[in-house]
């Protein structure tokens, strides 16, 4: 019985020195198994916890990492937008300049062709528009080659907002030639196109201030013999010393008198016509003279083989004579 019991117990001795007495303690087995055992389950409980807490902190800060790149990305996504959209906007705005340069040397060029026009009007002597409405700009420049190149240099900030600013006053000065040409444009066309019909070579313009026709192109019966005869032009009636007008622009080949055609002028006009005037009573042009459409050659009169005054007009074509009507009717 004793044995047994001494199995189930340990005996530790404690000594402390020399002068004291040896104590033994009596411990038994399962204690002495039970108490590391619950050391050893505390240690694990408390490393678990631990490794339980690391975890929860860990995942929340891989969170917060993550949310955080995200935010990071968001943010450089943005700026690159940003970045993109100034520069975009920079292009943009470069271009508008180079198109607001290039508009505004078309706008020169129309400037200068009504200047052209204007020009044409005064050397013809047609009524020019007054100096007010003349339009007048800055020369302008612009080189429109498509073959282009040169170094790269970087447009700044500042740069495109002065960039901004001269093109928003090119196109606002470009407004104003537009409304100063929208007034103007028009009077000096319509000036150009009377000048035009001034000097048109085509002899379409009524020779006379009389309208009246006492005979006219074809065969007829001849005043002074009473027998058929080719007419080779139109007779216009009218009174002695009324003004006679060239029907078109040309050259005077000849101002002369001769027997039967009395005074008269012929008149040399593009594509091959010519114009004659017979019978009149004074010449105001010479050999060799321009004149314009319209201009005053001669007077009527009654010369030559006449019954009386009128102008005999004809018209020439590639050397052969044909009907006037067509012309100035």
């Amino acid at each position: 019985m004793k044995s047994a019991k001494s199995k189930q117990h340990l005996t530790l001795l404690v000594l402390r020195d020399a002068q004291h007495a040896v104590k033994q303690i009596h411990i038994s087995k399962p204690l002495l198994i039970a108490v590391p055992t619950a050391a050893i389950l505390c240690l694990s409980g408390l490393i678990v916890s631990m490794q339980v807490h690391s975890s929860q902190v860990i995942s929340k800060m891989e969170h917060e990492i993550t949310s955080k790149t995200i935010a990071n990305l968001q943010m450089e996504l943005t700026v690159n937008n940003r970045e993109e959209a100034i520069l975009r906007l920079k292009n943009e705005i470069v271009n508008l300049s180079s198109e607001a340069d290039d508009m505004k040397s078309k706008m020169q060029r129309v400037s200068e062709l009504e200047d052209e026009l204007q020009k044409f009007i005064k050397k013809h002597d047609i009524s020019m528009l007054p100096e007010s409405t003349e339009v007048h700009t800055d020369p302008l420049s612009l080189d429109a080659s498509s073959h282009v190149g040169g170094e790269f240099i970087a447009v700044h900030q500042s740069e495109v907002l002065d960039l901004t600013q001269e093109t928003k006053d090119d196109f606002e000065l470009m407004r104003k030639l537009l409304d100063t040409m929208e007034n103007h444009i028009p009077n000096t066309l319509e000036k150009a196109k009377e000048t035009q019909e001034m000097i048109s070579g085509t002899p379409d313009a009524w020779p006379t201030v009389s309208k009246v026709l006492t005979s006219s192109f074809g065969y007829r019966t001849d005043p002074f013999t009473g027998k058929a005869a080719f007419h080779a032009g139109i007779d216009i009636g009218g009174q002695t010393g009324d003004p006679i007008y060239a029907a078109g622009a040309g050259q005077v080949l000849s101002a002369e008198e001769s027997g039967a055609r009395g005074l008269y002028i012929v008149i040399q006009h593009p594509e091959g016509l010519q114009t004659s005037y017979m019978h009149m009573s004074h010449l105001k042009v010479s050999p060799g003279d321009l004149v314009s459409k319209g201009e005053i050659i001669g007077e009527m009169g009654s010369t030559g083989r006449s019954t009386g005054a009128h102008l005999h007009f004809q018209v020439i074509k590639q050397d052969e004579v044909v009907n006037p009507l067509p012309y100035i009717d």
